[in-house]
């Protein structure tokens, strides 16, 4: 997981998240061909069906002492795990290959190299899963980075041999009122190879397709980049940036959407269900300690300072948060869900508090100790020993009746889809399809979920309208087979607010999409834009029960 993807994990824990984050990407680079020279394996692995999460992408990866664990993987992301690609490079397989998610818990020697592990990852997915690929190529878009003529605005890197690294800046901690966040990202010692990967981490919003480095420029650089998040960009006006402005105007470069023939993996067959774990695998595989913080402090937030979070450098800094919102973040809750914590006194919501943790280093043998690489499954837990010690919070899940809703059929108007296709959801248009968020400044979601069911469509739903869903939405439409869907509609947060002025122009909806006077569409429209309608209902769900927690963390 990248030091961006962990600091947008944090966000969680900031205010009532309204639309979907982007989700991990490795890297662009191929490494590996399908029939590796080398046979290389994990002493020992256990494969699972991962457990249901709120917000479910592949983490992990890392190998902590002796153990490799990746979560929430799907097999495409194990496949381009294991052979350093890009997702959308791993072509063809079966509908379910972007769905069905996988835990991994192996066992490999401390000093295990990066390249070795995806050697051991192929071996494991051709062992248990009889994975069968072949390397081909194929016509993908994908957004080049190209020279411009004329001088480069970036300065040469005076570090020898560093680690490349962007970061991106914190926001400022009192910004004035209705100041439109900008995105500020440091780039020390930064090759244009690692910078087109980097690019692609940190401004998903923007760049959809993977990032190709077609510069031919050596060496490596030092430099800042500044622009506004794509959701942000039409309410601020003649002060947006976009990235493509951005990387043009301050570096030098340019960034276009190219469609040209790639080399791509071409999934043949493999297996839906793994082969069983070994007989002996516990013996040979027995539970670490959890991962644990060497020390945090938790103080009272200063007024008016602004809510953030972030993992670096083997800490922990969130500012301004609630109690509420940590709980949020450590027991895997909609943060804006009120009705998932019971029992929670209003102080909860009320009282913020800032928390500077760090994470306890790794021994290495003679080498100097290592900070553990927490992945998200982690930092939850550590985070929630650490509510449940200083807070002396005491909790227990129980099923409740909350507010939910079942999805019916009124007048259907839905694309019969192609069963062999992969079954997904993405932010964009579908194949072929118009983007409608183009002209409007309301209307800022548009996802394409391909070849897919209404009862999968339900399950997903609680992930793609994160503000308006909080528990998986019940299939009574009737519909069978699959189908291809287009919903086009407005973060919740703008339903509730009046639409941003942007160059004096009023905003509108595209003619077709039904929509209240600022312009907005809701959910619900969308729904109804497609001949299926949101019912509310009250179904029980399992809850987060407090049962006991105190105002006044105990000392540091």
């Amino acid at each position: 997981m990248t030091p961006q993807q962990k600091t947008g994990s944090l966000a969680l824990l900031l205010v009532a998240a309204s639309c979907l984050a982007a989700a991990q990407s490795p890297s662009n680079s191929a490494s590996s061909v399908a029939g590796a020279s080398r046979l290389l394996a994990f002493d020992v692995a256990d494969v699972h069906i991962a457990p249901h999460v709120l917000r479910p992408f592949m983490d992990g990866g890392n190998l902590n002492g002796d153990r490799y664990t990746l979560h929430q993987a799907t097999l495409a992301d194990m496949i381009s795990a294991a052979y350093n690609l890009d997702s959308s490079n791993v072509q063809g397989g079966p509908s379910w290959l972007d769905w069905n998610r996988f835990e991994i818990v192996a066992k490999a020697p401390p000093s295990t190299s990066k390249a070795d592990l995806r050697l051991m990852l192929q071996s494991l997915l051709k062992e248990r899963f009889n994975l069968v690929v072949h390397q081909g190529s194929a016509p993908m878009p994908a957004y080049v980075l190209k020279t411009l003529p004329g001088k480069l605005k970036m300065k040469e890197s005076e570090a020898s041999g560093g680690e490349p690294t962007c970061e991106p800046e914190p926001p400022p901690a009192n910004p004035p009122a209705g100041a439109i966040r900008q995105i500020v990202v440091d780039c020390k010692n930064e090759t244009m190879q690692k910078f087109a990967e980097d690019i692609h981490d940190m401004a998903g919003g923007y760049l959809t397709k993977p990032v190709v480095d077609a510069t031919g420029i050596e060496g490596a650089f030092d430099f800042t980049i500044k622009w506004t998040p794509r959701g942000l960009l039409g309410a601020a006006g003649a002060d947006g940036i976009s990235v493509f402005d951005a990387v043009e105007k301050q570096l030098g470069l340019k960034l276009s959407l190219e469609t040209a023939a790639r080399s791509v993996l071409i999934v043949d067959s493999l297996n839906r269900v793994p082969s069983a774990n070994p007989s002996d695998f516990e013996r040979r595989l027995p539970a670490t300690p959890p991962a644990q913080f060497e020390v945090a402090t938790i103080k009272p937030a200063k007024p008016g300072t602004q809510p953030m979070g972030r993992v670096s450098n083997g800490q922990v800094d969130v500012h301004s948060l609630t109690v509420k919102q940590i709980i949020a973040f450590a027991w895997d809750l909609n943060p804006n869900d009120n009705e998932a914590i019971v029992n929670a006194p209003k102080w909860l919501n009320d009282d913020r508090f800032d928390i500077l943790a760090k994470i306890a280093a790794e021994e290495t043998g003679d080498a100097a100790p290592r900070a553990h690489q927490v992945d998200d499954y982690e930092l939850r837990q550590m985070v929630r020993a650490l509510v449940e010690d200083r807070f002396k919070m005491k909790d227990h899940w129980e099923d409740r009746p909350v507010t939910a809703y079942s999805l019916k059929a009124v007048s259907p108007k839905l694309t019969k889809a192609d069963p062999s296709a992969r079954t997904h959801c993405d932010e964009g248009p579908g194949p072929g399809g118009k983007d409608l968020r183009i002209g409007s400044t309301m209307i800022n979601r548009l996802v394409f979920c391909q070849n897919i069911t209404m009862e999968q469509l339900g399950q997903q739903l609680p992930l793609l309208a994160f503000g308006y869903i909080y528990y998986p939405v019940a299939d009574d439409t009737g519909l069978k087979g699959s189908y291809d869907v287009t919903l086009a509609f407005s973060s919740v947060d703008r339903t509730l607010a009046p639409p941003p002025a942007s160059n004096n122009q009023q905003a509108s909806a595209p003619a077709n999409l039904a929509a209240d006077p600022s312009g907005a569409v809701s959910l619900f429209d969308a729904f109804k834009n497609i001949g299926l309608k949101l019912e509310k209902e009250k179904r029980p769900m399992p809850v987060l029960v407090i049962d006991q927690i105190e105002e006044q963390p105990t000392a540091n």
